[in-house]
């Protein structure tokens, strides 16, 4: 805890100052033009990756970046999606992988979680993406489960309603943690080098 504290003093000391105007801003204007959809690994930092400024990214942190299909049911996910796109007006939407992901890693190697309940319960949200996986191993489920929950959030009624206004385009990411790399998905659904 004291190194969050001290990072707190040092932001407040070192970094707001010089950003004071962004910040001025900041407390009367909320207009991210991206929602940014990424794991919950706290290796994946979407602010860092994109060198995007406070204000830019609107984000969602889930286990295995995992957007559960949309029903309707109370659904904290579901609500950050539908406040960004129908709110806050943004643009894109990035669902982002990674390498490494310990919740891919857990479906691809047969985990036992039975210590962990929710989490199991939770990972049942990458169920199509783990029957689509042709190749064995935690790469290509990471790849796979992009394309799954780009499926998902298509189903939300405001990103289907987006999606038909031509308003917001649906991107896939996967962050590979060692390299920094970032592959992208195309429009045949391969990945390639993003710029």
């Amino acid at each position: 805890m004291q190194d969050l504290t001290e990072g707190v003093a040092r932001f407040r000391r070192d970094v707001h100052p010089v950003k004071a105007e962004l910040f001025a801003r900041l407390a009367t204007h909320h207009r991210p033009t991206t929602l940014f959809i990424s794991c919950s690994d706290a290796r994946v930092v979407p602010e860092l990756i994109t060198q995007s400024e406070p204000g830019e990214l609107f984000v969602i942190r889930t286990a295995g970046n995992l957007v559960p299909a949309y029903a309707p049911r109370p659904d904290g996910i579901a609500a950050s999606v539908e406040y960004a796109v129908a709110a806050l007006g943004v643009t894109d939407i990035v669902v982002c992988g990674h390498s490494a992901c310990g919740a891919m890693t857990a479906l691809a190697e047969g985990h036992d979680l039975g210590t962990m309940p929710t989490t199991a319960d939770w990972l049942r949200h990458a169920d199509a993406a783990r029957a689509r996986t042709m190749v064995a191993g935690v790469d290509a489920l990471v790849r796979s489960n992009v394309h799954a929950q780009l499926a998902n959030l298509a189903t939300h009624p405001s990103v289907a309603r987006a999606l038909a206004r031509n308003t917001v385009t649906l991107h896939g990411w996967c962050y590979d943690i060692g390299s920094g790399t970032v592959e992208e998905l195309d429009v045949e659904g391969r990945f390639t080098a993003a710029a």
